[in-house]
């Protein structure tokens, strides 16, 4: 499998944000995508989900079902972690399971393997920054999807759970997959470099 960018140019507000802008990842390898705050790393990340129309150029799949577009290959992971407070950890992974069209098996071993199966009872409202950015770890584990679409994935993670979301990747990227990750420091992962812009916000 491949994602290939092509010419894509973001306009947001009326301000060009990048132009042309050229990239391709393959299956077993990550993209790290860097740059100064406002350079559009987020931006491009979001194009390539979906979420997010670019001005021109294109994002194509080589090898994925071709019924389904790059975003719908793919797992989303913004800077929110998306939860609903009154329901157990559990309850919200089970949640995104159903959602994203997993098969609705126990969701223990996601969680487990995300260092949160000691909270899998305990409201998400009570979870810690660190905590709830695990749970969105556990998301990436409970339904497959071989493209992952990280931005500033280890923030609020400590110096444990780095190391935890590392070896998920890893073990990710050796079982055929691919990510692009936005990130402002070294991901604890080998992986090729893609800077943008120079834009402060």
């Amino acid at each position: 499998m491949k994602l290939l960018g092509r010419g894509v140019t973001c306009v947001r507000g009326g301000r060009s944000i990048f132009s042309n802008l050229d990239f391709e990842v393959s299956s077993l390898q990550a993209l790290a995508v860097t740059g100064a705050n406002g350079a559009g790393k987020s931006s491009l990340l979001r194009i390539i989900a979906g979420l997010l129309p670019a001005e021109s150029g294109s994002i194509d799949l080589e090898g994925g079902n071709v019924e389904l577009s790059a975003g719908e290959h793919a797992h989303y992971l913004g800077h929110r972690d998306p939860f609903k407070p009154a329901l157990t950890v559990r309850e919200n992974l089970a949640f995104w399971q159903e959602f994203l069209g997993g098969d609705g098996g126990d969701v223990k071993d996601s969680l487990s393997e995300a260092g949160l199966g000691h909270a899998a009872d305990l409201p998400a409202a009570f979870l810690s920054a660190g905590q709830r950015r695990r749970l969105s770890m556990a998301r990436l584990l409970a339904v497959k999807r071989p493209i992952w679409l990280l931005d500033e994935p280890t923030s609020a993670l400590d110096a444990a759970g780095q190391k935890t979301f590392a070896a998920l990747m890893m073990r990710h990227l050796d079982g055929g997959g691919l990510i692009v990750a936005a990130t402002h420091g070294p991901l604890g992962i080998d992986a090729a470099e893609l800077r943008i812009g120079s834009a402060q916000s």
